[in-house]
């Protein structure tokens, strides 16, 4: 592969993934299941140790996992402030920076910058080691959401709790495939 098609890949990896993720969440029409599949979390922290598992040496891992995050980020914003999402075109620039500087947005975008490498630092670590540390991460981060959220936002709970299941479902699909793979190696 040609130096740096890695990083636009994965740039645009995570810039599709931010702009679906926001485009699902304002699909009112399909339920309440498609707002707030749009606000788990899990798959966020996912995406870094996908693109950490994609790379043999930790300082790449990192830096993949902060683009990645990043770029999901922007994509997220850019959706919410484009014309599909109503926006006219000339307030697209006014409306990226108010989002991105007020709310709890701030704070997703630190998080993000902060946990974005860190996953794909376990990635790599089980790309690299089959380290059960970022295995664990990950199964966590899934299968421990739904507990997570019925004390911060219990309301998310109830109004699809099917989301909820299939994402505990998930995480054990993916500790099986983990087991499995460990076994193998």
């Amino acid at each position: 592969m040609l130096p740096g098609v890695g990083y636009v890949v994965t740039a645009l990896g995570g810039l599709a993934f931010g702009m679906a993720d926001q485009y699902l969440g304002s699909r009112s029409a399909l339920g309440a299941w498609a707002a707030v599949a749009s606000l788990v979390s899990a798959p966020w922290v996912l995406l870094g140790f996908v693109a950490g598992t994609t790379q043999d040496e930790h300082r790449r891992a990192l830096l993949m996992g902060l683009l990645v995050t990043l770029a999901a980020l922007v994509g997220y914003f850019v959706m919410t402030c484009s014309p599909i999402e109503n926006v006219p075109l000339p307030r697209f620039g006014s409306c990226f920076v108010t989002i991105a500087r007020t709310g709890q947005n701030p704070l997703w975008i630190a998080g993000g910058a902060l946990f974005g490498p860190v996953y794909a630092f376990l990635g790599h670590l089980w790309r690299t080691r089959r380290s059960w540390i970022g295995a664990a991460a990950v199964v966590g981060a899934l299968c421990l959401e739904p507990l997570a959220r019925s004390v911060a936002t219990p309301w998310m709970l109830s109004s699809a709790p099917e989301i909820w299941w299939i994402e505990i479902a998930l995480g054990l699909t993916l500790a099986a495939f983990f087991v499995r793979r460990a076994v193998a190696s």
